[in-house]
């Protein structure tokens, strides 16, 4: 017994010395003894508390965040929602028809049978007999067919539907829904406009339709793998979506060829607009400039030489011809302001007419100012109204009054001393008027000043209003220049 008790036998031997048995030498298995010193435990404070509160709502805030902005991009939409037109609903319906036709036909006579044999999915639902494998087959093949009619309207919400229709399709009938899920995924990425929702759902329809290959009872000892798309459709299958995207490629390459060349055409048009604008521009511009100096100078380059040839013998004449110099410079001044300030009006600010100090555009109310003028200049000049006068637009009133400056200009120039005649005739429907000189000897400035664009630019500036100028030497001696304006009645 002691020889035992010490070798063990029994039981393990206790160790006198620390009080743990062999077994035990570390005390691990002893029970805790009560004189050992126990850790002091710290009582939760509150402000420990409020802290853990404030983390924990902090926390739970970054995620509803989160999962709030998420939401909004989910929510986001690209644009309007498609409205099909109805030849698009009717070619949508007869799909659908064709497709639910075609469906309903494999559902009862393949689809019963493969439902009624599967275990996943919906099919234990369905039981173990024949009436309801048929009734869950056909329910799957028009769950999944009838919403491709909204396809064009509501193209995610019906990928929705078909995805869950796949769901729960067993995998041995997956026939029923996948033909419908390559449709409505088609339609969701071509007119869904929610494109992020779109894009995250197409990967769940990927993965509900990607194990349609093999049955999930299908083992070593199976007999056949149950093919989904049925061999001889194979090549179907893949050829019509080769021949649908390269006819719409080559549809978009004509497309982009067609809007190019458009493009290219509206951009030499524009060009050509452009140059013709520039041109009718300058044109304008050098008839204000010609109409504005042309005169002015003219009376005044006579009006000098007048007064250089009587300043020894008659200086109270060379006085008053110095005055209508000076009159004439402040004219020209005062009308090429005016014309400068057109020309400059969309570059000084919002109230550029107060900043030039703009006159009105003259017109044959100013008639007298200029005859009086040229008669100044030493050129008798008549003036006769006829008919009541009235308000005329102000582009003709403004063509007139070019008229007569012009032809008393090349009086003035070409026919010193001659004579002039000015009538304006104011008719029920057109505006005559007639300029006439009797002739005389060009002045010598004349021959180096004179280039025609004066007769030119009024021609132009009268068509723009229907009117017609009529210019030639008279029978008796002289010039004539007659204009006809078209009047409203």
């Amino acid at each position: 017994m002691p020889e035992r008790a010490a070798r063990g036998e029994n039981g393990p031997v206790m160790n006198a010395s620390i009080g743990h048995s062999s077994a035990d030498p570390v005390g691990v298995l002893d029970p805790p003894r009560s004189d050992a010193p126990v850790p002091p435990k710290h009582p939760l404070r509150p402000r420990h508390l409020l802290g853990r509160v404030i983390g924990l709502r902090k926390g739970l805030f970054a995620h509803s965040l989160t999962l709030r902005t998420a939401l909004e991009h989910l929510r986001l939409q690209a644009g309007p929602l498609p409205r099909p037109t109805r030849r698009n609903l009717v070619f949508d319906v007869t799909l659908t028809l064709v497709l639910a036709g075609a469906l309903t036909e494999w559902a009862v006579e393949s689809g019963a049978g493969r439902v009624r044999d599967a275990h996943d999915g919906i099919a234990p639902f369905a039981g173990s007999t024949q009436t309801g494998s048929v009734i869950v087959a056909l329910a799957l093949a028009v769950v999944a067919t009838l919403p491709l009619a909204l396809r064009r309207r509501y193209p995610l919400a019906v990928l929705w539907i078909v995805t869950g229709a796949a769901a729960l399709t067993p995998h041995d009938a997956q026939r029923l829904v996948f033909y419908p899920c390559v449709v409505a995924a088609y339609s969701a990425a071509a007119y869904g406009p929610y494109r992020v929702a779109t894009l995250a759902s197409l990967p769940v329809t990927a993965v509900s339709v990607a194990t349609v290959g093999t049955s999930m009872n299908s083992g070593p000892t199976s007999p056949y793998v149950s093919p989904t798309v049925p061999t001889q459709y194979v090549t179907l299958l893949i050829l019509v979506p080769l021949v649908v995207a390269a006819s719409g490629l080559r549809m978009w390459k004509l497309r982009a060829d067609e809007s190019r060349a458009r493009m290219s055409a509206l951009e030499r048009e524009r060009a050509a607009e452009l140059r013709r604008a520039a041109e009718h521009e300058r044109a304008r511009i050098a008839r204000e400039l010609h109409d504005v100096v042309t005169h002015n100078v003219s009376v005044m380059v006579i009006q000098a030489g007048a007064a250089r040839k009587v300043m020894d013998v008659a200086p109270d004449q060379a006085r008053e011809a110095l005055l209508a110099v000076e009159a004439g410079g402040r004219a020209a001044m005062a009308e090429l302001r005016h014309a400068m300030g057109l020309l400059t009006m969309e570059a000084e600010g919002p109230e550029p007419a107060a900043a030039v100090d703009l006159a009105p555009q003259p017109g044959l109310d100013r008639l007298e100012s200029l005859v009086g003028r040229v008669r100044e200049s030493g050129v008798p000049v008549e003036l006769t109204i006829t008919g009541p006068p009235r308000a005329l637009p102000s582009g003709v009133d403004l063509a007139a009054y070019r008229v007569v400056q012009e032809a008393l200009t090349n009086t003035v120039k070409h026919a010193v001393g001659a004579r002039a005649t000015v009538t304006v005739e104011y008719g029920t429907d057109r505006l005559r008027v007639d300029v006439k000189d009797t002739g005389g000897t060009p002045d010598a400035s004349a021959t180096t000043t004179g280039n025609g664009r004066g007769l030119l630019g009024l021609r132009e500036r009268l068509a723009v209003y229907g009117g017609t100028l009529d210019t030639g030497r008279r029978p008796t001696g002289g010039y004539r220049v007659t204009a006809l304006i078209p009047l409203e009645a």
